[in-house]
């Protein structure tokens, strides 16, 4: 009996330190991602200005709407901040035919929901329902936009919340030093307007909604989307009979800013603060240009990912921050390069030294191709993934809309990923992520921080 309990653990030990060698083996290579293959399309425009987009995908009995509408925060005047915000809000806030929880129950009795949204750029309408409801979604997003009421009462409510949350959004280190960073970029630009004032907020009225609204909203600034499992002749019929009356409006504004890389150190005081927010960029190319995708593989590579060398170098090597990233930003025919991180208050000096030393080495030596190829892997592979579903696909033609790309820009992004090279690395950092130009904000404590941050220029002690 005892032999036999011997033999059974030698039997566990040898199974078990078999497991682990397994484990510890190395797997195979993931292949290169396919080439995005969009699904065949139909467009075409209403007599009013409103173009169509139609895309057949997908097997799920399911279907996407959505309406983008090129109105946003750069339509808002110098003293209307948000504006456009409460507006697209009161969408949803009733209609001529409908209350709030009526358009809410008529969505989810499709099997779905409707939901509004503001940026820079764009107001959206978007549904996600089943198939057989697309005629009826189309019908609630075109009462929605084209027959709001601007109740009084809702109005009264969205501006106590917009107080309410910028309030709370003002109390940020992390926000203040986006809106300074934002401020320094586009000083004269409704892009640089993150925050209105609470005299602001206060003077929104029904009077000022309807005034933006019929100034802002109709037809020719607008794309319908439609994007899954539907009944065309149904879909087209819906179409005609909802939208075809809508009022043309306007042309798209174009007010694209005029701004300069500008060096200056700014530090805004936040007494004893356990962290620094760091802000650190410049204005750079947009998705029109032809360095965009070679720009945005080197963003990723330096800062953008969470394998990326300034995330390696700060957080991980140094322990200086948690969660540093850099992003290429964009709006029309216009973009910045910031790396954004919060730091403890030390090392807030070592942290700018060693992002800038990760960028000045990217520019002066090109990266080897494995990394570069394993970041290309990555972007590849998120761009297929994201590009997988009817909102993904959806995205994307907006997202080409809005730029001015051309037909082919998404069958080939996979291409021209594959096809930049170490030395476009290098060459993409030596020209657009300049340190020398760089615009940098940093939200600190003051007394601790100010004697370490000469070394990068003169610094404007700001409130």
């Amino acid at each position: 009996m005892k032999r036999l309990k011997i033999k059974s653990i030698l039997f566990v030990a040898l199974f078990c330190s078999t497991l682990l060698f397994a484990q510890k083996e190395t797997p195979p290579p993931g292949g290169e991602p396919k080439d995005f293959k969009l699904p065949a399309k139909e467009t075409y425009t209403l007599s009013n200005g409103m173009e169509v987009i139609k895309v057949h995908y997908g097997s799920v009995p399911k279907v996407s709407v959505r309406l983008v509408m090129r109105v946003g925060n750069l339509n808002e005047a110098e003293n209307e901040t948000w504006l456009s915000d409460i507006t697209a809000d009161l969408f949803s806030e009733g209609s001529e035919n409908y209350s709030a929880e009526e358009i809410a129950q008529k969505a989810a009795s499709m099997g779905g929901e409707v939901n509004v949204s503001t940026g820079m750029d764009q107001t959206t309408i978007n549904g996600d329902v089943l198939k057989e409801f697309a005629p009826d979604l189309i019908g609630l997003i075109s009462e929605m936009v084209q027959k709001p009421i601007f109740e009084v009462d809702a109005i009264e409510r969205l501006k106590k919340n917009y107080s309410r949350n910028m309030s709370i959004q003002k109390s940020s280190a992390q926000n203040t030093a986006m809106e300074k960073f934002r401020q320094s970029l586009y000083p004269d630009h409704p892009y640089g307007r993150i925050y209105p004032t609470q005299e602001m907020i206060d003077s929104y009225d029904q009077a000022k909604v309807k005034e933006y609204y019929d100034k802002n909203f109709g037809a020719k600034r607008s794309q319908l989307y439609i994007v899954g499992v539907f009944d065309d002749s149904a879909v087209d019929e819906a179409i005609k009979n909802h939208f075809s009356g809508w009022k043309e409006g306007n042309d798209p504004l174009i007010l694209i800013p005029e701004n300069e890389p500008q060096k200056s150190v700014q530090l805004y005081d936040r007494p004893d603060a356990p962290q620094s927010t760091l802000y650190l960029g410049l204005p750079v190319v947009d998705p029109s240009h032809p360095d965009y995708i070679k720009l945005s593989v080197t963003n990723t590579l330096l800062g953008g990912s969470f394998g990326s060398r300034i995330t390696s170098n700060i957080r991980e090597d140094k322990g200086y921050t948690y969660s540093p990233r850099s992003q290429i930003s964009s709006r029309y025919r216009d973009s910045y390069f910031v790396q954004i991180a919060d730091v403890t208050t030390d090392v807030t000096a070592d942290a700018m030294k060693e992002i800038f030393y990760e960028i000045e080495k990217l520019q002066n030596e090109k990266p080897l191709q494995e990394e570069l190829e394993g970041i290309q892997n990555y972007i590849a592979g998120i761009f297929v993934l994201q590009n997988s579903s009817r909102g993904g696909i959806t995205n994307q033609l907006a997202y080409t809309k809005m730029h001015g790309l051309s037909e082919d820009y998404l069958e080939s992004y996979v291409k021209k990923i594959y096809a930049i090279t170490p030395d476009d690395i290098s060459e993409m950092t030596k020209k657009y992520i300049r340190p020398e130009d760089m615009t940098m904000v940093i939200v600190g404590d003051e007394k601790k921080v100010k004697n370490t941050l000469s070394t990068f220029g003169n610094i404007e002690v700001k409130e």
